[in-house]
């Protein structure tokens, strides 16, 4: 119509006015996507705030842009940097957490195999171990977790109300069973008593397993789990009430299960951990055929 009668004339005979008209068709031609894909910033802004909430509010920028690239999304790193910072959308901080290791003891200390080299070239040949604690008005939950540091994946925890020696052991045989790793694989972790102790030790050379450990005082000697404890309280547990240990354990279950399967990681090019490993297991397939 518009090509027969001029706008003016058009909204006369229709009754609406030229003005409305304009404002209503700037409107649905912000709502579309352009001609080479480009969305508006609201239908933008629907899929980072849908996206922030299924992360946890876990995602910066950076993150984010990579996940509306994964979703078939179109768009600019500074356009998804401006956006967010415009309408408030970021992730949650980290906050330091106080780790304690009981290394007051006379048990047998392991050497450092890894020196701080935490890039294997392959899963299942270097995995790292640690224990954090959560409190709940039931009183405190104690978290023992085994970490493959090749594709950050936790293939093995425990999750009980003290901390012995069997808490450490029962994460360490999750991951065995889940995993079957081959003879040689170096399992590092802090000098806590847990894991210098006689049960443990006995259960590393009962599956061919090496001990490493960090030097004393030293969280950087073993700083990707440290890293992963940091996480899982900013992103998951920091503010939050449990009332009972078992809503503890729902919480940490819930957000390593999104942390293994969906959580994009910097060192690993912007892949969850499983989608890292699975590429790699698929190469080296191609490799063999």
């Amino acid at each position: 119509m518009r090509n027969q009668y001029p706008v003016s004339i058009s909204c006369e005979v229709l009754e609406v006015s030229a003005s409305g008209y304009f404002v209503w068709q700037r409107r649905r031609d912000a709502a579309r996507p352009g001609p080479a894909g480009r969305h508006s910033d609201e239908a933008l802004l629907a899929h980072m705030r849908a996206i922030h909430i299924e992360v946890k509010q876990e995602y910066g920028w950076p993150r984010m842009h990579k996940e509306l690239l994964a979703r078939g999304i179109r768009v600019g790193k500074e356009r998804v940097r401006h956006l967010m910072q415009q309408h408030g959308i970021k992730a949650k901080t980290k906050r330091k957490f106080v780790v304690t290791t009981d290394s007051r003891h006379s048990l047998p200390v392991a050497p450092d195999l890894v020196q701080r080299r935490f890039n294997p070239e392959a899963p299942n040949r270097l995995w790292s171990g640690d224990i954090t604690y959560i409190a709940t008005d039931e009183g405190w939950l104690y978290l023992a977790g085994v970490i493959d540091l090749f594709s950050r994946q936790v293939v093995g925890w425990s999750m009980q109300a003290h901390m012995q020696a069997s808490l450490v052991k029962d994460a360490l045989t999750m991951a065995w069973f889940r995993r079957r790793p081959e003879a040689g694989l170096i399992f590092h972790s802090d000098r806590g008593s847990q894991y210098c102790s006689h049960e443990f030790q006995d259960t590393l050379r009962v599956w061919e397993m090496r001990s490493s450990m960090s030097r004393k005082g030293n969280c950087w000697d073993n700083a990707p789990t440290e890293s992963f404890w940091g996480r899982l309280k900013t992103a998951s547990l920091y503010g939050r009430k449990f009332a009972t240990r078992r809503e503890a354990m729902d919480a940490v279950l819930d957000w390593m299960a999104f942390y293994n399967h969906r959580r994009l990681h910097s060192t690993l090019g912007y892949l969850s951990p499983m989608q890292y490993e699975q590429r790699w297991y698929e190469a080296q397939r191609k490799k063999a055929a």
